[in-house]
């Protein structure tokens, strides 16, 4: 992309901070025009720094940047959409935590896409307002793998070509999809993967929000198809996230809770 102006507006995500200095914070940004960017906020921790209610993870923010030395320096900040139930809720937390590092984890600065910054924005929103986190996140996993270019093949077989057929099948990330009942078992990286989870896979990746969520997917299969994106992510990112510990340590609470 173009080299970016001195001064710059924005619209952004928060996508972590931490601190910097005795009194200034280091602010993680995904933005719209931009892509990912760091930006200090200069007296952030000070009691009565009017910045500081806005820099929270989640938040949706506009900002007015000027380039330092090193990183960008928030001029100006003002809340878009601050997401409130994604902090008033343990699942939600946790699912928004892993919608955020996983576009962290894949994403680089200053790569400016705006399509990924919608779904980031579209997704935030559905897991503050809606209950079907498993949807919610399912499709947004695999819109970005197909928005930065990891779309996994899943209408015909990756070895041979041939259009998979209604059949428990195969699917390999080094391969880069499914693989038929012939050339499956052929392949050491190829793991089994029931028609089903399939089928859903096939209807996430292809259908718009609206249309997915008609989708009645089983527990039995959910399970599956979670199963089968995160050996996918990992592939790609080379190691595991964090995120989905986390999940998976929430759901355990919540089960045991009368």
């Amino acid at each position: 992309m173009a080299k970016l102006e001195r001064n710059i507006r924005v619209e952004a995500v928060v996508l972590r901070h931490s601190d910097w200095g005795e009194a200034d914070r280091l602010l993680g940004l995904y933005t719209r025009e931009a892509g990912k960017l760091r930006a200090i906020v200069k007296g952030a921790r000070k009691m009565r720094s009017r910045k500081a209610g806005h820099l929270e993870p989640f938040t949706r923010v506009q900002l007015m940047l000027a380039r330092g030395r090193d990183l960008w320096i928030v001029t100006q900040v003002e809340t878009v959409d601050a997401y409130l139930p994604l902090r008033e809720d343990l699942q939600r937390i946790a699912q928004a935590s892993y919608v955020i590092e996983l576009l962290d984890r894949f994403t680089y600065e200053e790569g400016q896409n705006r399509l990924v910054y919608n779904l980031l924005v579209d997704t935030l929103a559905r897991l503050a307002e809606g209950d079907d986190f498993f949807l919610a996140v399912r499709y947004y996993e695999l819109q970005l793998l197909d928005l930065l270019g990891f779309r996994p093949e899943l209408v015909n077989c990756v070895k041979c070509g041939e259009q998979i057929k209604p059949l428990d099948q195969f699917y390999s990330a080094l391969l880069g999809g499914a693989l038929c009942p012939v050339c499956g078992p052929r392949e050491i990286s190829a793991r089994p993967i029931s028609m089903p989870a399939l089928k859903y896979l096939r209807h996430f990746q292809r259908s718009t929000f609206k249309e997915a969520a008609r989708a009645q997917v089983p527990a039995e299969t959910r399970q599956e198809v979670e199963a089968v994106i995160q050996y996918l992510l990992t592939y790609h990112l080379e190691r595991g996230l964090n995120s989905p510990a986390f999940i998976r340590e929430v759901r355990r609470i919540s089960t045991q809770q009368p």
